[in-house]
């Protein structure tokens, strides 16, 4: 019992049956047992293709149908066994089913049988199964061909609001089945094409062969040995046939019920019977052909008159509905005493954070990319990696297209301002050379978009040798992500707002709760640490150590309520994260100093105090300044390392700022962030 409790154990044995009956002789009366269930089976398949209302809730469809198939085709063998054995011996030598259909379907003669036979075998075959076959085929190739733009149009709906992800999930889901249910149709409808090809070829085997048995080893004579075996061939045929006819109307209803919403039976009704005018002209004509003399009269009237009061019963429920909507509509135009309201105009003054917008050649790199990964893949694998590095999530990234922008170009905005654009071949591969020099493959020159570098657009054929030469080689939605990437990390401290900030020390440790509950709003507000976090983004300076910060915003507010030097303090406290960050991949802290000159010059140009305080240098000094660093900083590019300025704490801020407008990416720290434990390495001086 708890073997047939399981499913997949009974699965299998009924798998393993099939393949016994194909080797294994079958008694008649198993056999008549089997066949029985051969032709139940195929009256709940077809029975269950007339009720589902979508085709996807059938999806099992194609095995049913291989399994119904191996079913016939293993009770064909078993009959054919049992005919040619012992055919001889009478008309219930195959059992009492095929005898009963070779002596009611036939009538006592084997001619009528044998045109009885090919008349199923030919709708069977070259109706129902072709045709079924060409709308499945059909029915696959549309499918696959509309799934990138119903794809795109999950991702448009999920972007502006209309859907959740879990919805979008769903959709994307029910859009994958329904390209493989068509798809395994298409294949399934094979099965009953050789199926029937199998019932003839047996049939000739059966009838050729037994005539050959039962004269040569049975010595009948040659009249009754084939009116004996035909009977029994084309009865174990039509046994057969008739099933097959069923399971092949079943997948003809299943593969034409794609466009047809609801249960079979009332889109029929609805839509046969929603033009009267149509009914009224059938029962015009069959008027008519009652008339014709030699035509029968009765059943034609008969029709004709069931047809007309079809046709009146429709028209009359049609004014019906149409006098009840005129009079639901009046009611709801007289209790309409105001006008409909139009969107506020405060919809207007809302914005997108991040938003990418595309030209419409780069539309296929959104769902269906040329090579690489979907940019909205992307675009969520970025987000994680964001989260991760940086400490809170940023907003999410509206993808839409832009009518006004060149088709392959896009544009990446930061609160609808422009913080980035450029252009891609959505066809081709962009190469760079990582060591500066001139690229000699042959494409199209360009530049990378995001750093500026020299690049080629190269055609696919030419990666492998791009890749032998050393190159970078990135697909165009690598060079999107990319971009967004640094136009993310450059923008981050606007990013954070305060409801980000609320957000993030909400979802701190209950632990860490107490901690927030003294600091706020006795020693600064919600908006004081936002700042501070801006600042430390600012220098893409994780906030992941979120309790860590807040200590040393505790320890700072002791002393000043100044946002940039508490700032500074807790820069000191996550010394061991910044020297990590900026680190080489040997864990060594690269480092180029400030001379003395420059330590005591920058000191002395500061003027004023606390939050007032600023730095006043003549234009040439600073001037000086920029050349040096950038001299020293881009030698030091050119041999592969990427050293941090170090400078005196007093000084810091103050150097960064004017570091930050032409390398913003080079990192400033001061020597109260060094960790004592880092391991670091001076290979320069400005």
């Amino acid at each position: 019992m708890d073997m047939l409790r399981r499913g997949d154990l009974a699965y299998a044995l009924g798998v393993i049956a099939i393949l016994a009956v194909l080797i294994l002789p079958m008694p008649r009366w198993l056999l008549d047992v089997s066949l029985a269930f051969s032709i139940t089976f195929s009256v709940l398949i077809l029975m269950t293709a007339l009720f589902v209302e979508r085709p996807l809730q059938f999806t099992s469809f194609p095995t049913v149908l291989l399994l119904a198939t191996m079913v016939r085709l293993a009770l064909n063998l078993a009959s054919t066994r049992l005919i040619l054995a012992h055919g001889h011996e009478g008309p219930d030598a195959a059992g009492r089913v095929i005898e009963a259909f070779g002596g009611f379907v036939m009538g006592g003669n084997f001619v009528i049988g044998i045109i009885v036979f090919a008349i199923l075998v030919i709708v069977n075959f070259v109706v129902i199964t072709k045709g079924s076959g060409r709308i499945a085929e059909v029915s696959a190739r549309f499918t696959l061909d509309a799934m990138p733009g119903k794809q795109m149009a999950i991702d448009a709906d999920l972007s502006s609001g209309l859907i959740n992800e879990d919805e979008a999930k769903t959709r994307r889901k029910e859009l994958e089945d329904e390209s493989s249910f068509f798809g395994s149709m298409d294949g399934a409808s094979k099965f009953v094409r050789g199926d029937a090809i199998a019932g003839l070829l047996i049939t000739f085997i059966n009838v050729v062969g037994g005539i050959i048995i039962g004269v040569l080893q049975n010595d009948m004579a040659l009249a009754a040995a084939g009116d004996t075996y035909t009977r029994l061939t084309v009865g174990d045929g039509l046994v057969t046939q008739i099933p097959a006819l069923i399971v092949s109307t079943a997948a003809g209803m299943l593969v034409t019920k794609a466009g047809v919403t609801g249960a079979t039976e009332d889109a029929l009704a609805s839509q046969l019977t929603r033009q009267p005018k149509a009914l009224g002209l059938t029962a015009f004509l069959l008027g008519a052909l009652a008339l014709v003399p030699g035509t029968p009269m009765v059943p034609f009237v008969m029709l004709a008159a069931a047809t007309s009061f079809g046709a009146w019963y429709v028209s009359r429920n049609m004014n019906r509905r149409k006098e009840e909507e005129r009079v639901k509509a009046e009611a709801m135009a007289e209790a309409s005493a105001t006008p409909l309201s139009e969107e506020p105009v405060s919809a207007a003054l809302k914005i997108d954070t991040i938003r990418l917008e595309l030209g419409y050649g780069l539309l296929s790199l959104v769902n269906s990319p040329v090579r690489g990964q979907r940019v909205t893949d992307q675009i969520k694998a970025l987000r994680r990696q964001v989260a991760g590095d940086m400490g809170f999530v940023i907003p999410s990234v509206r993808i839409q297209d832009n009518v006004q922008l060149s088709a392959n170009e896009y544009i990446i905005r930061i609160k609808e301002i422009d913080a980035g654009h450029g252009e891609l071949r959505p066809s081709m591969l962009l190469v760079m050379d990582p060591r500066g020099e001139e690229i000699t493959l042959t494409g199209e020159k360009t530049t990378e978009p995001t750093f500026g570098l020299p690049a080629v657009w190269i055609e696919e054929p030419t990666r492998e040798e791009a890749l032998f030469r050393g190159y970078t080689v990135v697909d165009p939605s690598t060079v999107i992500t990319t971009h967004l990437t640094e136009v993310i990390k450059d923008n981050m401290s606007e990013l954070l707002s305060y409801v980000e900030t609320q957000k993030l020390l909400d979802e701190l440790d209950k632990d860490h709760q107490k901690l927030i509950m003294d600091m706020v709003p006795g020693q600064i507000s919600i908006s004081g640490i936002q700042r501070v976090l801006q600042n430390l983004l600012n220098e893409r300076v994780s906030v992941r150590d979120l309790p860590t910060i807040l200590e040393a915003i505790s320890e700072a507010c002791a002393h000043t309520r100044s946002a940039l030097m508490i700032s500074e303090h807790v820069r000191s406290r996550l010394s061991r994260q910044i020297c990590d960050t900026f680190a080489d991949e040997n864990g060594t802290l690269l480092l180029v100093t400030l001379s003395p000159d420059w330590e005591q010059g920058f000191a002395e140009s500061l003027t004023g105090s606390g939050e007032e305080q600023q730095i006043a240098m003549a234009p040439s000094k600073i001037q000086e300044f920029i050349t040096g660093v950038r001299q020293t900083f881009e030698r030091h590019a050119m041999q592969g390392e990427s050293p941090a300025l170090l400078t005196s704490p007093t000084i810091r801020p103050y150097v960064r700022s004017i570091i930050e407008r032409f390398r913003p990416t080079t990192p400033v720290i001061s020597q109260n962030e060094i960790h004592p434990k880092a391991r670091i390495k001076t290979v320069g001086q400005i």
